[in-house]
């Protein structure tokens, strides 16, 4: 303890104990050299437990053999135990226990009964150590021990999992067994599952406090119907001649029911007692019903329906066992209500002489019920509350005297609790002002037959949550078991229990300690009430109330006395209480005891006792006593003497507290229960009422653990009041601002007549709680004044926290905690009285103003901040007579004129001051989202007042504290003037376009700027970027579609409050559109996919779209008639030149109009049959033309009708003679004339990427522009990225990053900055985020689009090249505009370096074989370009050569059946040049003449990578590495130089390509003949590759020979 005054004192710790009460009675002093920390007192002797775990005894010890006497005068150590820290003792009549730090357990003393846990000694002299196995569990573990309890024959042990073991004799123990003793410690099982903290025992009875388990959670079993052990019915029905009675007075013969519910029993009792306050005494009994009920018929009739109903729920069939009258349904006359459930109970109360009981046997009432409830449970909801309220059946103490005595027997036979005081205030909290439903059913049989309880407004809520860490449970109950013939375990009777059942009358008492004596029992409140029942032959219960079987409050808690703890004895009782001074009192009640030694039996049962407590004049002199005990006659209180500064202090604390919780249930109980009862339904009210709850049980909880904090450990470092000060001062706050609230809406006002009604004129019960000083205050005034009590309070912990750190070194770090602690209780305390005071001005204010419009304006939660109606600001430019007054909240600046009123909130207002130079008037300009005007104030003070109070309660409103704020804590400076850029919501209320929609979002200055959401009330919806107040950016916006029951939905580009830019729309028909847009159309290029499944989608069009309609160059695929049209439109038509195919093979190319196939054209079907003429419609024929045939044969003429059906013609037939030739030139079709040109295909794509340049049109433009917007476009993508970085790969994210380096130069282009500009492009075709990029990967999907499916038919293979031709020349375009100083398409590189000559292959990069120093386009954007459109182009070149293609393919397979020296033989390769050995699997073989696949095979393998490559220069490097391969083998066979000629080469080659055995080889020769650069065809590669060409069709030609 770092506290400097209690080192010296060496006060701490002491222990007295005493004997009775008289005035002649002197504690005694136990001298010991170290604090005492804890002390348990048996019948005839005690244990101590010093600091630092030491145990010692006193008193008659019979059991320590070795001592001359058994009575030790002075304290014994127990040196057993030295070796142990022992942390916890109890004492029985003849045996001791104690609890170590590690859980462990020693028992000593008498054991005859098993007292002691250990079998076989009846004597344990010594303390020995008691295991405690859970058997259950697998393998058996050691259960550690909390604490320890010892009566006469019992012991009971609490475990650290809160469960309770016992052992010893007699059935207070709890355990299912009739054999004593239990030598071993078992498990109480019917306290298992439950939360036990504490355990008490008495001579033959134990007592445990138990954690109220929580309400339990839907979904519930469905409630039992049947006694868990006996299995007769739980609810009985009987029907004597007047009334039905349904009685819950099972009592089961063999145990404790497992029924844990609260079957509670109500009292019969006259109307005006069963229903006080509701129903007027007169009501005649035994109405007979009057018309608006059923007759009997009907009645009938309704039962037999529900019970079929019901039976056919369950089928369990028991005859119900009838049982004495518990609850009687009483027909009182009702209001007629059309619910099934209350007929029921009407008709079954009006069944009057009918047997109604035997119409179901099979069926408990229960059932019945249960089933419309489950049927009605909403409406079940609402009348439960309605019955329970308009019942309040509540059994009356004055009248249980009088029951008891009348029921004896049935008192005997069951266990019949006495109703929960509090529990109407849950019931009646929540008074819903309806009509009396079931008003004549009783609320228990209705909470029973379905535990369903509608949530009530808690007025002790169940526990905060953050705090149930650190603070004590209030919600406890009782439970007793063992002997109960003195009425010591509370059920109200005389019976004993065998095992624990819940003392029904303490529920909801706060119940924090339990103490037993001999045989009578106490409990403890967080009230600081005790109540005591049991044996009360001395007066040791403390009041003279009978019976005292059942739990009452002692005389001390009547007189207002606060109890804090409590001890039993044999006879008597000791309590320890707060008194009116700094010191705790003592207060004694039961058997006087005589000084005398020789008293004689007859003297101790006749001898004096109090009637009430009596206090004990000596505890002045004690000292701070920190807690009591008592056993057998003794009495012990451990005390801290003359110790002034912190143990006063906590001690103050802690009493504060308990008067504060008393205080506050006070209000509760005598104020806000009877107002309650008068149904109360202001909301505000409610509010108050609960979060007076919430601070009431926190208070409560806080209480409880100072007082145990007391009796502890005295390190403040456990104090809640520190560690979780946030949870106090916000419940504080909240509560604050109830009050404020209520006070704001005049509800204070409202609740005086209320209080009049219920307390009288004077209302004395809330002048006497108000505390209030001040005489002749109206009413609402006090009740303010009362309700503001606790702010006090929050003074209260500043100054005693205060007081606790003055203990402390200044430079200790518990004196800095409580310092601040104590500084905030400060703060929040003053800002609160400034809450307060904000309430009151606007209570005020909304007094004087207006009446119209204060309804509007008037809001629990505004505050008044200042108003203008001194003149003091006015509006500019005002009309003479208007007034113009300035009201500003805290939420809102209001602008009121004479009838009607304007509210700017304040989130979304904007103040600035106008500088007053040159116009010399004192102004605030002030904009709101929709409008923006100007004040004037009358004088530069005011307008520095009203600019500073706006800004002020903009910031406040903008950081959400609005009057709820927590205060800043000192150091935090509040900004002077609010942000300019800010996070709020809005909704407009004149802007056309927004009218009616709420904004959420950005703002700057008045304007939606940045993220925002905009939610019209038409249920559209925009979220994404604003600038301006204009949507600006990236955006999603969803318009619903009411008859397609579907939404239109667009993601993408806006600009000024359009869509702009790239995005894509799902259209509420299914259909979907990719691409640009422009003014909220779809302008530029686009994809438009219909169909309701993209997998499936009817058509496609890819093409360009201007103002929403598709014109310019475009192509559609129509997948459902498997045509592809490929070609011009204008407005949505097809109209222009264009190529169709179809997926049968036919091929249109020529004119199209309205839609059309119009004009000139040409049409080819799959076999060659050609037409070459006019056109009227789609492939109908009309006019001039030529028909050609497969063979040539062809027919000119007039033709008409549709192709593929009859065609009528008239013309002339002929037939070419083989000798005709020059006819037949003049006829070879050229196809591809009538198509669109491939440089006017894709325009708008290549628009797009120049737009995106900056460019206006291709190559209009700057190139440092251009730069800036490639570098914008980057950036805002690496930002995004770096948001959700989930969108982009880490290869993705590099490329990025080296993108952000451009390639500078100065002069002309070396080879050396050729080849970084190529890196660069490389990279930058590889991230669609660059524009180029963007460029390359449309490009490639309207290319797939284009030649994939249906498009990939052979005629189309022109076209296919030679847009790939166009795409190289445009983006070469690209490159050129933004690298300037490369040369043009076939120009050379400045000074090429030497050794790169043009000849010389060595050296050559892979990607660039071809002489260094031309530029092409080919050679730089190919290899970019080429491998993502290779699949469908390939495919095209393979449709083309099919047939050329298959008879190569025969004759390379046939050739290469022969082994390789047949081979060479056949194609007549040189014999000079045939390989003698092969190395195969890395060894030399000699070839024979069987060999096979062995010769040049490294050039075979070489070869075969040509289909492995996609660009033409790719292909020629391999072509030119399989010649190098040959040429290495043919060295080494011929060991010397020598140059090749074709006639030795091409027969060595030719045998190289057909054991390459290459599918595609013509495929891939018309590939490479196609793309092949330009520069390359005369150079080394050219002859290469002709050879190539040559063999293709030499083998082609072979002939076997």
């Amino acid at each position: 303890m770092s506290c400097g005054e209690e080192d010296g004192s060496g006060e701490r710790g002491l222990l007295h104990t005493w004997r009775g009460y008289s005035y002649s009675t002197t504690p005694e002093r136990v001298l010991l050299s170290r604090p005492v920390l804890q002390a348990a007192v048996g019948a005839r002797h005690g244990v101590l437990l010093v600091e630092g775990g030491q145990v010692y005894s006193f008193g008659e010890l019979p059991w320590k053999q070795n001592q001359t006497s058994s009575v030790a005068t002075e304290p014994v150590l127990e040196a057993v135990l030295s070796e142990q820290r022992v942390v916890f003792v109890a004492a029985g009549s003849v045996h001791s226990g104690v609890v170590t730090e590690d859980g462990g357990m020693h028992m000593w003393g008498e054991n005859t009964h098993g007292q002691c846990g250990l079998s076989g000694l009846s004597v344990i002299p010594n303390p020995t150590p008691v295991g405690v196995l859970d058997s259950e569990a697998t393998p058996p573990q050691t259960v550690k021990i909390l604490e320890v309890a010892c009566g006469d024959q019992h012991t009971l042990a609490l475990s650290a999992k809160h469960e309770v073991w016992a052992w010893g004799s007699g059935c207070q123990l709890g355990l299912n067994t009739s054999t004593f003793p239990v030598w071993k410690p078992q498990k109480v099982e019917h306290l298992a599952g439950r939360h036990v903290l504490q355990v008490a025992c008495g001579a033959a009875h134990s007592l445990a406090l138990v954690r109220c388990l929580p309400p339990p959670q839907e979904p519930r079993n469905p409630p039992q119907d049947k006694c868990g052990q006996c299995h007769q019915m739980l609810y009985t029905m009987t029907d004597k001649e007047d009334h039905v009675i349904i009685s819950d007075g099972h009592h089961c013969p063999v145990g404790v029911e497992l029924d844990s519910g609260e079957t509670t029993s109500a009292f019969e009792g006259s109307p005006d007692q069963s229903s006080r306050g509701n129903k007027p005494a007169s009501e005649p009994q035994n109405e007979v019903p009057s018309s608006p009920y059923p007759d009997e018929q009907a009645v009938k009739a309704y039962l037999k329906r529900l019970s079929d109903h019901a039976l056919s729920e369950h089928t369990t069939k028991t005859p119900s066992t009838l049982h004495s009258a518990q609850v009687s349904l009483r027909h009182n006359s009702v209001t007629p209500m059309g619910s099934a459930l209350n007929n029921l109970v009407v008709s079954c109360a009006s069944a009057v002489g009918e047997r109604v009981v035997s119409t179901y046997e099979a069926l408990s009432l229960r059932k019945v019920i249960g089933y419309w409830v489950s049927v009605f449970s909403s409406f079940y909801t609402v009348c439960l509350h309605v019955c329970y309220t308009s019942l309040n059946i509540k059994p009356l103490f004055d009248r249980v005297e009088e029951r008891l005595r009348q029921e004896e027997p049935v008192q005997g036979k069951k266990s019949s609790s006495l109703g929960d005081i509090r529990e109407e205030e849950a019931e009646l909290s929540r008074r819903l002002s309806l009509p009396g439903l079931l008003s004549q059913v009783s609320p228990r049989l209705l909470r029973r037959t379905s535990r369903h309880r509608a949530r009530a407004i808690p007025l002790a809520p169940g526990g905060i949550p953050e705090a149930d860490a650190h603070l004590p449970s209030l919600q406890t109950e009782v439970w007793s078991w063992g002997c109960g013939q003195e009425g010591q375990l509370g059920h109200g009777d005389l019976l004993p229990r065998p095992q624990p059942v819940c003392v029904k009358s303490l529920k909801g008492k706060e119940v924090l300690r339990v103490a037993a004596g001999a045989h009578h029992s106490l409990a403890l409140t967080a009230q600081s009430q005790v109540f005591s029942w049991g044996c009360n032959t001395s007066g040791q219960l403390g009041h003279m109330e009978s019976p005292t079987t059942l739990p009452h409050l002692t005389k001390v808690c009547t007189h207002g006395i606060r109890v804090w703890d409590i001890g039993a004895g044999q006879q008597h009782t000791l309590l320890l209480a707060d008194g009116d001074c700094i010191q705790p009192i003592l207060y004694y009640s039961g058997q006087q005891v005589k000084e005398v030694m020789e008293q004689t039996e007859e003297e101790v049962q006749t001898g004096e006792y109090t009637q009430q407590p009596v206090l004990l004049p000596f505890c002045m002199n004690l000292g701070y006593v920190s807690s009591v005990g008592a056993g057998g006659q003794t009495c012990a209180a451990l005390t801290d003497r003359n110790v002034m500064g912190f143990i006063a202090s906590l001690h103050e604390l802690a009493a504060a507290e308990r008067k504060f919780y008393c205080k506050l249930s006070n209000i509760n109980s005598l104020l806000l229960q009877p107002l309650l009862k008068l149904g109360m339904t202001v909301w505000l009210l409610q509010n108050l009422i609960g979060r007076l709850g919430r601070l009431s049980q926190l208070t409560g909880q806080n209480s409880a653990s100072l007082t145990s904090f007391l009796r502890r450990s005295r390190d403040i470092r456990g104090l809640v009041i520190l560690d979780d000060a946030h949870l106090f001062l916000d419940t504080y706050s909240e509560y604050c601002s109830a009050v404020g609230d209520l006070l704001v809406m005049g509800g204070f006002q409202a609740v005086v007549k209320p209080c009049h009604d219920v307390f009288g004129k004077g209302a004395e019960v809330v002048q006497k709680l108000s505390e209030c000083s001040e005489e002749g205050l109206p009413l609402a005034d006090v009740l303010v004044h009362l309700f503001y009590l606790p702010i006090k309070h929050l003074h209260e912990y500043g100054r005693l926290l205060l007081k606790l750190a003055t203990c402390y070194e200044v430079s200790s770090v518990d004196y800095q905690k409580l310092q601040d602690a104590c500084s905030k209780y400060e703060s929040m305390a003053l800002h609160l009285k400034r809450r307060r005071k904000e309430a009151e001005y606007t209570l005020h204010f909304w007094k004087s103003f207006p009446g119209k419009m204060t309804d509007s304006l008037r809001k629990p939660s505004r505050r008044l901040i200042c108003e203008s109606s001194n003149k003091a600001l006015t509006l500019q430019n005002a009309g003479r007579f208007s007034v113009n007054w300035f009201i500003l909240f805290n939420d809102a600046l209001v602008h009121a004129q004479f009838s009607t009123h304007h509210v700017f909130p304040l989130a979304t207002l904007w103040v600035e001051p106008i500088s007053e130079e040159n116009t010399g008037i004192y102004g605030l300009k002030v904009t709101s989202p929709e409008e923006s005007f100007t004040l004037l104030a009358s004088c530069p003070a005011e307008k520095a007042k009203w600019l500073r109070s706006i800004n002020q309660a903009v910031e406040q409103a903008l950081s959400g504290l609005g009057h709820d704020g927590i205060p800043p804590s000192t150091g935090v400076v509040q900004r002077a003037d609010p942000p300019i850029s800010r996070t709020a919501s809005y909704t407009f209320y004149k802007d056309s376009r927004l009218k009616e929609a709420m904004y959420e979002g950005r703002w700057v200055s008045g304007k939606p700027n940045g993220r925002g959401v905009v939610k019209w009330p038409d249920e559209r919806m925009y979220t994404g970027t604003f600038k301006n107040g204009l949507e600006d950016g990236f955006g999603d916006y969803v318009v619903p579609n009411k008859n397609l029951n579907s939404c239109d939905h667009y993601q993408g580009q806006w600009k000024d409050g359009k869509m702009h830019g790239f995005g894509t729309f799902r259209y509420a028909s299914g259909e979907i559109y990719e691409g640009s847009f422009q003014d909220n159309m779809r302008h530029g290029h686009g994809m438009l996919r219909s169909g309701k499944l993209n997998s499936t989608s009817p058509s496609v069009f890819i093409g360009q779209w201007q103002y929403d309609k598709k014109s310019g160059y475009g192509v559609f695929d129509d997948i459902t008639r498997g045509e592809k049209y490929m070609g011009m439109w204008l407005d949505d038509q097809r109209q222009g030149n264009a190529v169709v195919v179809t997926q049968f093979g036919l091929y249109y190319e020529g004119a199209f109009s309205n839609n059309k196939m119009m004009g000139n054209g040409v049409l080819l079907s799959e076999d060659d049959t050609t037409f070459e003429g006019e056109f009227s419609e789609d492939w109908t024929l009309n006019g001039k033309g030529v028909l050609t045939m497969p063979n040539g044969d062809y027919i000119e003429g007039s033709f008409s009708g549709v192709w593929g059906t009859g065609l009528k013609m008239s013309g002339s037939y002929y037939k070419p003679s083989l000798y005709d030739s020059d006819k037949e030139k003049a006829h070879a079709l050229k196809l591809g004339r009538l198509a669109v040109h491939s440089e006017e295909k894709w325009k708008a794509v290549f628009l797009e990427c120049w737009n995106r340049l900056g460019c206006d049109s291709p190559g209009q433009g700057q190139t440092t522009i251009a730069w800036d917007n490639i570098a914008v476009a980057l950036t805002a993508n690496r930002r995004q990225q770096r948001d959700s970085p989930e969108l982009l790969s880490r290869s993705h994210h590099k490329t990025l990053e080296s993108l952000e380096f451009i390639p500078q130069h100065v002069g002309p282009v070396t080879l050396e900055v050729y080849h970084t500009i190529r890196r660069y492009l490389v990279k930058a075709c590889d991230t669609p985020l660059h524009p180029l990029g963007r460029l390359v990967e449309t490009l490639v999907s309207v290319y797939r689009m284009t030649y994939v499916g249906v498009g990939a038919n052979r005629r189309l293979l022109p076209q296919a090249v030679s847009e790939i031709k166009s795409y190289l020349s445009r983006i070469f375009q690209l490159v050129r505009f933004l690298f300037p100083d490369l040369p043009e398409e076939g120009g050379s590189l400045a000074d090429p370096p030497k050794e790169k000559g043009g000849s010389d292959p060595a050296g050559k990069q892979l990607e660039s074989p071809k002489p260094g120093c031309v530029v092409s386009s080919s050679a730089l954007l190919l290899p970019v370009l080429l491998p993502r459109l290779y699949p469908p182009l390939f495919t095209l070149y393979a449709l083309e050569k099919e047939k050329e293609d298959d008879v190569y393919w025969e004759c390379v397979l046939r050739l290469n059946k022969q082994p390789d020296l047949a081979l060479l033989a056949f194609l007549g390769v040189q014999q000079k040049f045939w390989p003698v050995t092969v190395t195969v699997h890395g060894e030399k073989q000699q070839v024979l003449s069987s060999t096979k696949d062995a010769c040049f095979a490294s050039a075979v393998e070489t070869l075969q990578q040509i289909s492995t490559t996609f660009t033409p220069s790719d292909k020629l490097q391999v072509i030119q590495l399989t010649f190098e391969e040959i040429t290495q083998e043919v060295l080494a066979l011929l060991k010397q130089d020598f140059l090749w000629s074709m006639d030795d080469l091409f027969p060595v080659f030719l045998f190289v390509v057909l054991r390459a055995r290459i599918r595609n080889l013509g495929s891939e020769v018309s590939l490479i003949e196609d793309l092949m650069d330009p520069c390359v065809q005369h150079g080394e590669h050219g002859i290469m590759f002709t050879t190539l060409k040559a063999c293709y069709y030499q083998i082609q030609h072979e002939k076997i020979t």
